[in-house]
């Protein structure tokens, strides 16, 4: 049996092997659509790109190694990926779901499957018994992001794998904010890991991709069944741009990690600023849970400047040069978002309110830049 590699030799050698045509050290792109076959059925493995492609393959082992899986499977998006979970499931089946995430996967769930049948509970999950009350013989999925987005609450993923095996229910983790550098929730008895690659795994904002990881077989099966049936798959360029961005995560997920410790901080002391979300922070309500699951608390945050109002958000977001304005996160360069106006927008204004999303909350994703250049722009855009 071969060795297992320790994490950051699996980032680079993870699930690789020199290519075998003339022992490229990289996995080429293999640009193809169909593949040649000696006669009808007969071929060296690949027979059309929609359902495998070699490049493709070589980033399904990897994100295999990383999470330490048995399968890894690859998508046009992380919300392809989270689309093909979803289709698991048929009318009258249900779902709970963290109440603090992502807007586009709320929107998937309330404006596309909700109509197909299936009922969805957005629950707060940071206390697990809460899940509890919404267990019933129906319950099929339990769907956890952690740390969630924007309000950077820590799911602990353990209880709720618990709870999930004991009622047949699947539990799925959300794992993008995390990266496998930070937590692997299979480890934690989760049955389905989610990353939306485009942000860490990819690292350098230039691709969109999505990625599951599985140990079971048989959910494997399903799971690619529909990923072939649907079509929802990466081209081979982006899959070799997420590669080359996993060989260099763990470097940059520890600068990541120093960063955003130290912007969460100078935050917290600032006299403007009301409020901060990192669970790295003593004072936040999950940082014992976070201590528990994850090896570094990442650098995603949240903060609420004081007063909280929009008209404040707006000028200081408005007002930054190092950080830029845009959607998304994970990349090399630090991004600032205003969630309530951006990636929570379609989410009900009552409904973000509930779960913490004020029109003052803004979002950072804190890049790999020098942290004090960080910090210096952070002071003259709330000054």
């Amino acid at each position: 049996m071969a060795k297992k590699l320790r994490f950051n030799s699996a980032t680079i050698h993870g699930g690789q092997q020199p290519d075998k045509a003339y022992g490229s050290v990289m996995p080429p792109i293999y640009q193809t659509s169909t593949y040649a076959q000696t006669t009808p059925g007969e071929h060296q493995g690949y027979e059309y790109s929609r359902t495998h492609n070699p490049t493709r393959t070589a980033l399904e082992r990897s994100i295999a190694s990383i999470e330490n899986a048995k399968h890894g499977l690859a998508f046009a998006s992380g919300m392809a990926a989270m689309d093909t979970v979803l289709k698991l499931f048929k009318p009258g089946d249900e779902i709970i779901s963290t109440d603090d995430l992502y807007g586009g996967s709320y929107r998937l769930m309330t404006q596309i499957f909700d109509k197909y049948g299936l009922k969805i509970h957005f629950v707060n999950m940071e206390k697990p018994d809460t899940v509890t009350q919404f267990l019933n013989d129906k319950t099929r999925l339990i769907w956890v992001e952690t740390p969630t987005n924007p309000m950077m609450k820590v799911v602990d993923i353990q209880a709720i794998a618990a709870l999930g095996k004991a009622h047949n229910a699947l539990v799925a983790v959300d794992n993008t904010f995390a990266s496998p550098y930070l937590q692997q929730p299979l480890d934690l008895g989760a049955d389905i890991v989610l990353h939306s690659a485009t942000k860490y795994l990819a690292g350098h904002s230039d691709t969109v991709l999505g990625l599951l990881v599985v140990n079971d077989d048989a959910l494997q099966e399903k799971l690619a069944f529909i990923q072939n049936s649907g079509g929802g798959v990466p081209g081979p360029m982006d899959c070799f741009l997420t590669l080359r961005g996993i060989k260099t995560l763990h470097l940059r997920m520890q600068r990541h990690c120093e960063n955003g410790a130290a912007v969460a901080i100078y935050l917290q002391h600032h006299p403007k600023i009301e409020k901060v979300y990192w669970p790295g922070l003593v004072d936040h309500p999950n940082h014992e849970v976070a201590k528990k699951q994850m090896n570094a608390f990442g650098g995603m945050l949240s903060f609420v400047p004081r007063g909280g109002d929009l008209q404040t958000s707006m000028s200081i977001v408005e007002n930054l040069k190092l950080f830029i304005l845009a959607e998304s996160l994970g990349g090399v360069e630090s991004l600032a978002g205003h969630p309530a106006s951006m990636t929570h927008a379609s989410i009900p204004k009552a409904v973000r309110e509930k779960s913490g999303v004020v029109d003052g909350l803004i979002r950072l994703s804190v890049g790999i830049e020098d942290v004090q250049d960080l910090i210096e722009d952070l002071d003259q855009a709330i000054a």
